[in-house]
């Protein structure tokens, strides 16, 4: 079992969140209670980023255990593209966007758009949108900006928001979900 204080889930919260996601969620998710049944052994990511065209697909956690080579090497992955700095990524951030791309039963990796962000390149960004957030989750390695192909932002930020386990926005104009473990709430159209 994961311990709480290092990931902020429990294998036990995990499984009452999917329950009860497949219970209020069956007609948009039919796969929820298949994830229930293969849930907790592994979890593993798997991503690309157009900006470096780097590609990421490994296992990260096994039998409750976080894996800290594979956690550096995402770290690493979702680094600042621009000055190619790296923060370590919230291994609570990285739980949610698995149990959504599960929830999801999506095959092809997530986009990833933006992970960790430095100040600098925060500063510049909200420079030119007031969209950016000054304290933004990005510059504590506690968020990820994310597309699927496969899946519209609708259907990506209601998985998301089914887990109740951090923030969700949707940018439908851009095409892409922000997902956080900061506090539960969610934005956006």
């Amino acid at each position: 079992m994961a311990d709480q204080s290092t990931s902020g889930f429990t294998r036990r919260g995990l499984l009452a969140v999917f329950t009860a996601t497949a219970v209020t969620a069956a007609p948009y998710y039919a796969n929820a209670s298949g994830f229930l049944r293969r849930g907790g052994d592994i979890r593993r990511l798997s991503m690309y980023s157009g900006r470096t065209g780097e590609r990421f697909d490994a296992v990260y956690w096994i039998d409750g255990n976080y894996v800290p080579e594979v956690l550096r090497e995402i770290s690493f992955f979702m680094r600042d593209w621009r000055n190619n700095e790296v923060k370590a990524i919230d291994t609570r951030c990285l739980d949610m966007m698995c149990a959504a791309h599960r929830l999801l039963d999506a095959s092809e990796p997530y986009n990833l758009l933006s992970g960790y962000r430095s100040p600098a390149t925060n500063r510049m960004l909200r420079a030119r949108s007031r969209n950016v957030a000054q304290n933004s989750l990005h510059l504590t390695g506690k968020a990820a900006d994310l597309r699927l192909r496969s899946r519209s932002v609708s259907q990506m930020s209601r998985a998301a928001t089914a887990l109740n386990a951090g923030g969700v926005g949707r940018y439908s104009r851009s095409d892409f979900v922000h997902m956080d473990c900061g506090p539960v709430r969610s934005w956006g159209a």
